[in-house]
């Protein structure tokens, strides 16, 4: 094995490379595509550049910044990304078999369908054959790497070795890991539906409120593995079958209770039910719904009407809650990660002049929702988590955020021009 000697690149040299190659992306004469294999680009500046289709093969990018860089279908085969800054970074489809991620940033970055398999690098002697020249981290290791919030769904990370890596609400559905070394790593709330981990060591893993349905298992390591709360293929609580008659029964004769005033029909409890495989709820009426803790993970509630329902504790993560009628919901210490609350209304119910319901989400987690557009005004958050939620052109007048977490969320100062409570916000930047 022998180690390429690797060419020294400036700041200048390099954004003359980049310019070239933004001007071939756009189709302008004297564009070029970059080039940058084997090229020492440590500790240099890429924020923000469209580097998708650049050849970075066994270039180092060691401590560069890469936040919000563009790098779809790039070759990064065998790149030194150790410490690197990819927040935010695209890397759709990227090619980065045997590269070295150890300690890198990739908080919120895209890497679907991203080929992190193992790889090695090697060129042609005088005789034909082949020999290895350079080996960084072989197979790909992201060991110490920070991806929580990643896209890396359909992403292939066989052999990967990543100890201790931090995948904490990343999106992994479809994964490959198989036979990958993931000892230690934290995947607390992220989402492995579909992935395939046979044969993956995930000794002393944390996997607490981690999504595994359709998850494929075959003699995976789990010793020490911390399971709590994960959501598997099991029944959460009781099933459908469980309520005695066919649930389009039962909701016809709650929307009977609801038009009349509680004089006729019946008023429909869920409480504990895991309701995955009912059948669906888009547009339905279930004002003042009863569902303490019920299991509604991944359900199409498009245009619900919830006026007044008590979800409390309920499961609702990557739920599809596009312009539902929220007002006065009871969604206390709910479970809203990656939900999608596009245009929601959550505005206080009013009953008449002097009496009104407030939405409450107090304490509910809502990491990485999207909440765009919705009317949260008067909303409850209080103690809640909104890390990384987009709440882009949302109506938060005199709207409670008393000690939530908002680190990364995505808002304007328009949206708390009108009276936010806001004491005690962690993490709010505008």
């Amino acid at each position: 094995m022998q180690q390429r000697p690797l060419t020294r690149l400036d700041q200048v040299q390099l954004d003359a490379v980049v310019r070239r190659h933004e001007m071939f992306r756009n189709a302008r004469i004297g564009g070029a595509r970059a080039t940058l294999s084997f090229f020492d680009l440590s500790g240099l500046d890429l924020m923000g550049r469209d580097l998708a289709h650049a050849d970075f093969v066994g270039a180092s990018l060691r401590g560069a910044n890469l936040a919000g860089a563009r790098l779809d279908c790039a070759s990064m085969f065998a790149t030194d990304l150790r410490l690197t800054n990819l927040e935010n970074a695209s890397l759709i489809k990227t090619d980065l078999r045997g590269a070295c991620l150890r300690g890198a940033i990739l908080i919120g970055a895209n890497l679907f369908e991203a080929d992190l398999r193992d790889g090695s690098l090697a060129e042609k002697d005088r005789d034909g054959s082949l020999r290895v020249i350079r080996v960084e981290g072989q197979p790909t290791e992201a060991s110490g790497a920070d991806l929580s919030g990643a896209n890396l769904t359909n992403a292939r990370l066989s052999g990967a070795m990543a100890i201790h890596t931090d995948f904490t609400d990343a999106l992994m559905r479809g994964c490959k890991l198989v036979r990958a070394t993931m000892r230690g790593a934290n995947f607390t709330g992220s989402n492995l539906e579909g992935a395939d981990l046979s044969g993956a060591d995930l000794r002393g893993a944390c996997l607490r409120g981690a999504v595994l349905t359709g998850a494929t298992m075959v003699m995976t390591e789990l010793a020490d593995a911390d399971l709590e709360d994960a959501l598997t293929d099991d029944p959460v609580g009781r099933v459908v079958a469980e309520l005695g008659r066919p649930l389009d029964e039962l909701l016809h004769e709650h929307i009977r209770w609801v038009g009349s005033s509680g004089a006729e029909g019946t008023a429909l409890d869920l409480s504990g039910f895991d309701l995955r495989h009912a059948p669906s709820l888009a547009h339905t009426c279930l004002t003042m719904l009863r569902a303490v803790g019920a299991t509604l993970y991944g359900l199409d509630l498009t245009s619900v009407q919830l006026q007044a329902a008590v979800l409390e504790k309920g499961d609702l993560r990557l739920a599809k809650l596009i312009s539902g009628d929220l007002r006065g919901v009871n969604l206390r210490l709910a479970k809203l990660n990656n939900a999608d609350l596009r245009k929601a209304n959550l505005r206080p119910l009013y009953f008449d002049e002097k009496r009104s319901m407030a939405s409450d989400l107090s304490g509910a987690r809502l990491r990485y929702a999207d909440l765009r557009g919705a009317c949260l005004r008067e909303v409850n958050f209080a103690g809640a988590d909104l890390s990384f939620a987009n709440l882009a052109g949302c109506d938060l007048t005199k709207t409670d955020l008393t000690n939530a977490r908002m680190f990364g969320a995505k808002l304007d100062r328009r949206s708390l021009s009108d009276g936010a409570i806001l004491d005690g916000v962690a993490g709010l930047k505008l």
